[in-house]
């Protein structure tokens, strides 16, 4: 899963933390060349002279023979009462020495990434992610937030691409930073039963299919439901849904091809308060945004059946397009959250990045293989872990 993806990205920021221990040679070089100039200027000039000359004038020294018992004791009471006095020319020349030292060991173990630098490098990184679906928004994001953590920022040398590394995972995972739906505690805490679930998405998206792993998924949690075979459209559709049903024991109301998929959610929902079932699983024809008739019948459904969570299914493997409808249904019905399914098979991971960002909807589950275990809790450090970082 999303192996592509990874390869690339690690490809990419391989490729820019060597370039960047690389190149700031140029930028350290430059303090370096400033100070030696003006110290030798200092050095020709001739203070000596003046050293010398001052030298041989001894008033100085007898001073020391100045030095009575009282100058002595008075040596003696300050020690006592005073801190030695220490030499602050020496002590001060060392602070300095340590400076100028600990400076050039800076330069030289840590390096900076200018501006210019940044947006030049980030090209490898940009490049990874449009070749794997990953929306232009999202890209927009991660390179915002990577420049606020690496640009004129010291790193030290040897841990560039482990720096890189830290700011993408924190970018991404920061991309995840919605509120996240626990479906099942939420089922369990809703006093007013039936909790009702819609499914929408495209046709061939696999809203039939989750449909029925979800109701086993209840099944193992102790909580009972009942499927609505709202696809009047599709072709065995209803054939399919009734099958999933007699594999799991759990009741599908239906009705002839063509009718009102609103009155099957209805009638669901009434068998449901009837027989006092926990959840209705609404099952509906995939459909284009962009067909008018069709998202028109789906808002139908949406104030018939008044469901608790409106979930979009998308097939992860579809990238960009994925997040495109994601989009769209989201801005005609209001999703709640979104199942991946798919994601098996998806080597290049952009709809899992991408869509949480660009509706603002939690991933809920991905869906790999057709066995009813096959769908799984989404979980943004799995999907990192997956991507290597």
């Amino acid at each position: 899963m999303f192996s592509f993806l990874k390869d690339k990205l690690k490809g990419a920021l391989e490729k820019i933390s060597k370039k960047v221990e690389e190149a700031p040679a140029e930028k350290e070089a430059t303090p370096v060349e400033k100070t030696p100039a003006p110290k030798k200027e200092k050095k020709t000039k001739t203070p000596k002279k003046k050293i010398v000359e001052e030298k041989p004038s001894l008033p100085e020294a007898p001073e020391k023979e100045k030095t009575t018992p009282s100058g002595f004791f008075t040596k003696i009471f300050k020690k006592k009462d005073e801190p030695e006095a220490k030499d602050t020319s020496s002590t001060s020349a060392e602070q300095l020495k340590r400076g100028i030292f600990s400076k050039i060991t800076e330069k030289i173990t840590t390096t900076q990434i200018s501006l210019d630098q940044f947006d030049e490098l980030f090209t490898e990184l940009e490049m990874a992610m449009l070749e794997n679906n990953v929306a232009l928004s999202v890209i927009d994001r991660i390179k915002d937030q990577l420049k606020k953590d690496l640009v004129d920022v010291p790193i030290k040398r040897g841990k560039v691409l482990d720096t890189l590394k830290t700011s993408l995972h924190d970018s991404i995972e920061d991309l995840f930073s919605v509120e996240q739906v626990n479906i099942v505690q939420r089922i369990k805490e809703t006093k007013d039963k039936p909790f009702v679930i819609v499914f929408v998405g495209v046709n061939g998206s696999g809203k039939t299919t989750s449909i029925a792993k979800f109701a086993y998924l209840l099944k193992q949690q102790g909580l009972s439901s009942i499927m609505a075979a709202g696809d009047t459209w599709r072709a065995a559709s209803i054939q399919q849904l009734e099958e999933h049903g007699k594999n799991l024991g759990i009741r599908v109301v239906k009705q002839d091809y063509g009718s009102d998929p609103a009155a099957i959610a209805f009638d669901a929902i009434a068998a449901a308060k009837a027989h006092k079932i926990d959840v209705v699983l609404v099952d509906t024809a995939g459909r284009q945004h962009s067909n008018k008739n069709l998202m028109e019948e789906m808002k139908k459904i949406i104030r018939v059946a008044k469901p608790n969570l409106k979930i979009f299914v998308a097939e992860s493997i579809t990238g960009n397009d994925a997040v495109e409808q994601g989009k769209q249904f989201n801005e005609a019905i209001g999703i709640d959250g979104i199942i991946l399914t798919k994601s098996d098979v998806d080597e290049k991971g952009g709809a899992a990045i991408s869509v949480t960002h660009v509706t603002g909807k939690p991933i809920l589950y991905l869906g790999s293989g057709q066995g009813y275990k096959d769908m799984t809790p989404f979980a943004p450090d799995l999907l990192l872990e997956r991507l290597g970082l």
